[in-house]
């Protein structure tokens, strides 16, 4: 039975996802390269929208997408500390959200590291965003 995972990179004027399909969880088997592009894109929220009116969004457009596709998992970038206060906080309300859809979607949760997922990606951890977009095409 195909095992669906909703990747997602958090933000809460943009917030990326890319759905994949492996043969087996790809939690249980790391480095499985049986992976199958399902869908991916952005949902995006109007610039200058109160957070308040940006959460609710991304809320609706991710429990679209859970509904729809059904993932067994939802991976998720653990929350960095970063020098810019204002970002890290809106990225954890960005995680907040897409943690509540999934386990109101009863999917699992699985929380990666920028470091672990560059790792995964590229085979080097402090790869840039170019190599790892590079890597994701390939």
């Amino acid at each position: 039975m195909p095992f669906l995972t909703l990747g997602i990179d958090p933000g809460t004027a943009i917030m990326g996802y890319g759905l994949v399909e492996s043969g087996a969880s790809i939690l249980a088997r790391p480095g499985s390269d049986e992976l199958r592009m399902v869908e991916y894109g952005a949902l995006y929220t109007p610039a200058n929208t109160p957070l308040s009116q940006r959460l609710p969004m991304l809320y609706k457009g991710l429990v679209d997408l859970l509904t729809e596709y059904k993932p067994r998992t939802v991976a998720i970038e653990e929350l960095f500390f970063s020098k810019n206060v204002r970002t890290a906080l809106s990225v954890g309300h960005a995680r907040g959200v897409v943690i509540l859809a999934a386990a109101h979607s009863g999917a699992e949760v699985a929380e990666y590291t920028p470091l672990q997922v560059k790792q995964a990606v590229v085979g080097y951890g402090r790869a840039t965003k170019e190599q790892v977009q590079s890597m994701v095409k390939v």
